[in-house]
């Protein structure tokens, strides 16, 4: 890679415009599904400017040079759990050796949260996001969950606005140990609720065996959608159940996890505008059957790639395996997995007018790979394929 000015570093100030040149593939995933070899792309104010060929790149005040490499859009993680403290590796260790997953692993961290100060657990869920963006992450979602009381959650709400692009709050994570589940369910759609929502976009339940059942979570969703937050679902992980359809009848921008799917939940999210977000590595760490990506698609459901980093099911925020593993034993194709890390996940945050895909006036958030195609993401799972990452026109890895 050759960069003028010399001077610039990875962490300086955004210039007036930059051109990016010696792109050897640039994957763009728009609607037209564009993929261009001996790219350019301008920046101008942290915005796409121009796009086309190498050749034809018109000047700017610096330049990058790609020196061959594929460039495609920064992955948009639309579903992590990140503040967070304590470990569980225990617990997962036992999982692999045959326990059954359950929800009930979240008080443990529940527990060790709340035991944690602001500053310590600023800075760990400032690493999480260093990591996230080392890997190529550029627009990032995270829920509170961790803290389930008034204080606790208003506290990681706090915390997570400071970190993370877009906040959701998921105070119906779990009943808390000890608690009645009719007046903590209260505490949720009324306190707790209040606590958060200035520093929330979004509202989340755990439509789920051992955690909420649809009476429940109907509630939650409702006040919270009251309370101006948008809607999204944990559903169908562990078993069939209603949160599939409870999603698309309270308009949820998204349902995740969509393990276990009959023909009615695949049939109500492709006449919807419901995004079914898939965890790939979630599946693994649980041993859940993958979720029907290739099904849903084929049914003409928008699907979402996401981490779901959390310190229990899924402890990793690497977009780049998620994709890999729908490559690999999702039956997605590559497009189709690229798509769904990037603007599937934009679409299940209703951010898909600014970033999820490389396009003139959307946010300057490229993904420069250490590979000549994007098809190394597949064909070698596991490498630390990330060469650059620039979000907002800044060079930030």
């Amino acid at each position: 890679m050759t960069s003028t000015p010399a001077s610039a570093s990875p962490a300086s100030a955004s210039p007036a415009s930059t051109v990016i040149t010696g792109i050897g593939e640039l994957t763009t995933v728009d609607a037209e599904h564009r993929v261009l070899h001996d790219a350019a792309v301008v920046i101008d104010d942290g915005r796409i400017a121009w796009i086309g060929p190498s050749a034809q790149a018109p000047a700017a005040d610096t330049s990058y040079d790609a020196e061959g490499r594929a460039v495609l859009p920064g992955w948009v993680d639309s579903h992590t759990h990140l503040v967070f403290a304590g470990d569980r590796g225990a617990e997962f260790e036992a999982r692999m050796a045959g326990q059954q997953y359950s929800a009930g692993g979240i008080g443990v961290t529940m527990s060790a949260t709340r035991e944690t100060d602001d500053a310590t657990l600023a800075s760990l869920l400032a690493a999480r996001v260093g990591d996230a963006r080392r890997g190529g992450t550029t627009f990032l979602e995270t829920k509170t969950g961790y803290g389930l009381s008034v204080e606790e959650e208003q506290r990681h709400a706090r915390l997570a606005e400071q970190a993370a692009d877009v906040v959701t709050f998921l105070g119906a994570h779990l009943v808390p140990p000890g608690a009645d589940a009719d007046e903590y369910l209260d505490l949720v759609c009324g306190p707790m609720l209040e606590a958060v929502a200035e520093h929330v976009q979004w509202a989340d339940v755990f439509c789920e065996r051992g955690a909420f059942d649809v009476d429940a979570s109907r509630r939650v969703l409702q006040a919270c959608r009251d309370a101006g937050l948008g809607l999204r679902v944990h559903g169908n992980q562990l078993g069939p159940g209603p949160g599939v359809k409870l999603a698309v009848e309270m308009g949820a921008a998204s349902v995740d996890h969509v393990n276990h799917l009959d023909d009615a939940d695949v049939a109500a999210l492709a006449d919807s505008e419901t995004v079914a977000t898939c965890l790939p590595a979630c599946d693994l760490s649980t041993r859940q059957p993958l979720a029907p990506g290739r099904r849903l698609l084929d049914a003409g459901a928008e699907v979402a790639l996401a981490s779901n980093c959390n310190p229990g099911t899924s402890y990793t925020t690497a977009m780049g395996f998620c994709v890999a593993t729908a490559v690999l034993q999702m039956e997605l194709t590559l497009k189709e997995a690229l798509r769904a890390a990037t603007m599937g996940g934009a679409r299940a945050l209703r951010v898909e007018d600014e970033v999820g895909s490389v396009e003139v006036g959307k946010r300057a958030d490229l993904h420069v790979l250490d590979a000549p195609a994007a098809i190394h993401l597949a064909y070698r799972p596991g490498m630390p394929l990330t060469h650059a990452v620039f979000k907002d026109g800044r060079r930030e890895v």
